[in-house]
């Protein structure tokens, strides 16, 4: 783990030499589930454009990508299924029955998979990379939400019973259940595995629970109900919720509450894009806008108006752009980060905007998105 301060000197520096550079394409695509129409929406990162909408027989709302083929695979909770999607023919080629009903779909790096917690049956159902087929089923008690390290390790939460199912992934077995004082409403694991951090949404409050033993270590009071987890890669976890125009930092390897950053009217989804200097986005669905923090400073660092109700971000893998799904007025805004480095430079202290880099419309309700990497076809 990198110190605070290390990072902090190192991203100041390197921002210190960078200039402005050329936009440039991404060579993928990035697939759009719109839950309304029934269809991925696919858009060419190279020229910004809707390149196709592919028809399901089921409203999705999750994607997420393979990252080492270019395909993806969407879930419609309804159906119990899921869908592989071959990037190279934008086609639907396989569908993945995993139940009755599902609630979430999670990518595992180890083993490589993709993970469904399904309510009928209960169940965390495996997707092996390899063949896409379904594979292990694992039974866990009525689950609500799920959470997947790097290590092999998950947890189930019930939001009604107040209690958590820390799962072995490899092992394909329920280790141990733990009944938890406060509502499990969020769930993340710390880098190592080792503990894992619960948001208590009506105790306004973050339990640390040990993983190996299920003991709790600490509880951490919240100024705000939490509703949104997101993490970087140094494992900064940033939370928003009701109650507080602001996002809360959290450092899950020191157990503490760094500090609580305004960020616009009533934040919602966020994501992390991790260039020097990196910025935490925020989307603030009431305004249209997403606030974008500097994660140098945790200052103020652009605000940008992008749509009606933005409720997903998404940045590009080489930290290029940001692509913000609003869902009311089905289109995806694309924010190219170095307008918010420009922006975080203007003299006016009190308000700084940045302006859109485009704007592609890609269908009714738009709710979540994965991108894909392609290679061209042969000339």
């Amino acid at each position: 783990m990198i110190s605070r301060r290390a990072w902090l000197a190192g991203s100041i520096a390197a921002a210190a030499g960078c200039g402005r550079r050329k936009a440039t394409g991404y060579q993928g695509y990035c697939m759009v589930a719109n839950r309304e129409d029934k269809t991925l929406g696919v858009v060419d990162l190279n020229n910004f454009h809707l390149r196709k909408e592919i028809p399901l027989d089921a409203a999705p709302a999750a994607v997420v990508a393979d990252p080492a083929r270019p395909r993806a695979f969407a879930l419609a909770p309804e159906a119990g299924t899921v869908y592989e999607i071959d990037a190279l023919t934008l086609s639907v080629t396989r569908r993945i029955k995993v139940g009755n009903t599902a609630l979430e779909m999670h990518l595992a790096p180890k083993p490589g998979a993709v993970w469904v917690l399904t309510r009928d049956p209960s169940a965390l159902v495996e997707i092996p990379l390899e063949n896409a087929r379904a594979g292990r089923r694992i039974p866990v008690p009525a689950g609500d939400i799920f959470a997947v390290d790097k290590l092999g390790h998950a947890a189930a939460a019930n939001w009604r019973e107040h209690s958590l199912a820390l799962v072995s992934l490899e092992h394909g077995k329920v280790e141990r259940t733990v009944e938890t004082a406060a509502e499990p409403s969020l769930l993340h694991f710390r880098w190592d595995g080792e503990t894992l951090l619960t948001g208590n949404r009506p105790e306004r409050s973050i339990t640390v629970l040990d993983v190996a033993t299920g003991k709790t270590v600490v509880r951490l009071p919240l100024a705000l109900a939490p509703r949104n987890f997101c993490s970087n890669a140094d494992d900064w976890l940033f939370i928003s919720g009701d109650g507080m125009d602001a996002v809360v930092v959290v450092f899950p390897s020191h157990n503490e509450i760094w500090q609580t950053s305004l960020a616009g009217k009533a934040p919602g989804a966020m994501a992390v894009a991790e260039g020097k200097p990196g910025y935490l986005l925020a989307a603030n669905p009431d305004t249209g806008t997403v606030t974008a923090l500097d994660m140098l400073t945790e200052n103020l660092a652009a605000v940008v108006e992008v749509g009606r109700e933005p409720g997903f971000i998404l940045v590009t893998p080489d930290q290029q752009y940001a692509l913000v799904l609003n869902r009311q007025s089905g289109d995806m805004a694309v924010i190219r980060l170095l307008s918010l480095s420009a922006a975080r430079n203007q003299r006016v202290l009190k308000y700084r905007s940045a302006s859109l880099f485009d704007m592609v419309a890609v269908g009714r309700d738009p709710v979540s998105a994965a991108v894909v990497n392609w290679e061209p076809a042969p000339a």
